[in-house]
C-alpha cells in the first residue's frame, strides 16, 4: 500500500492572469476559477460518499478525506470572500 502526499490547496493561485487584462476581469475570472475548484471539491466529495455507501469499494477513509477537503477548501474561500468584502467596505468608508 502506497500513501501519498496531501496535495497542496492551490484553487487560489495564481490569482493574476498572464497576459494583462482589465482588473475587473481578472477578479472575476480568478474568482470564477475559485468558485469553480471549491465546486468540484464538493463534487468530489459527495461522489465519493455515494460510491462509499453503495458498496462500490470505496475506502472509509478516502470518503473522510475527500469531505474534509471539501470542507478545508470551502472554509478557505469563504475567509478569502470575507476579507475582500471587509476591503471593499473599508475602501467605500473612506473620504476622497
Amino acid at each position: 500500500m502506497t500513501i501519498s502526499g496531501i496535495a497542496p490547496v492551490t484553487f487560489l493561485l495564481p490569482i493574476a492572469p498572464a497576459e494583462p487584462t482589465p482588473s475587473g476581469e481578472a477578479f472575476h475570472a480568478a474568482f470564477s476559477d475559485a468558485i469553480s475548484k471549491v465546486e468540484g471539491f464538493q463534487q468530489n466529495a459527495k461522489a465519493s460518499v455515494d460510491r462509499f455507501l453503495s458498496g462500490e469499494g470505496e475506502e472509509l477513509h478516502q470518503v473522510a478525506l475527500a469531505a474534509k477537503q471539501a470542507e478545508l477548501s470551502f472554509d478557505l474561500f469563504l475567509q478569502v470572500r470575507n476579507k475582500v468584502v471587509n476591503a471593499y467596505e473599508e475602501v467605500m468608508r473612506m473620504q476622497v
